[in-house]
């Protein structure tokens, strides 16, 4: 079988799809590269101005979200479903993530945080 086009995950990072949240992710325990979606970066992890204002930060919201993954990824498994409490526009707001680990480029492991709905 011929293959057409692939698109590998360093691609994807340099193109702005993915967030490479690696060394953060180190310093929180795990041994495997992380990254996440574009989607969850923009959305949960980067604060509105509103927010930023009374204290929240980019730093904080991928430490929780890293955090929250290290306790629920304990249960094991390779797709993995977890809240993170993220104080949205003043009011705190649970969300679910979804963390999948998979095969990198090289064939190692990976991990990528996403929301429910994304592949």
């Amino acid at each position: 079988m011929d293959v057409i086009f692939t698109y590998s995950r360093k691609q994807a990072i340099e193109d702005g799809v993915l967030v490479d949240v690696t060394e953060t992710a180190k310093e929180a325990g795990f041994r495997f590269p992380v990254a996440l979606t574009r989607q969850v970066w923009g959305k949960y992890i980067v604060p509105s101005d509103y927010d930023a204002e009374r204290g929240q930060d980019t730093a904080g919201r991928l430490w929780d979200t890293l955090w929250m993954l290290r306790v629920n990824a304990r249960k094991g498994g390779s797709c993995i479903l977890f809240p993170v409490v993220f104080e949205m526009l003043g009011e705190p707001k649970t969300v679910q993530l979804k963390a999948v680990v998979g095969p990198g480029d090289d064939g190692g492991p990976v991990i990528t945080i996403m929301m429910p709905d994304e592949d």
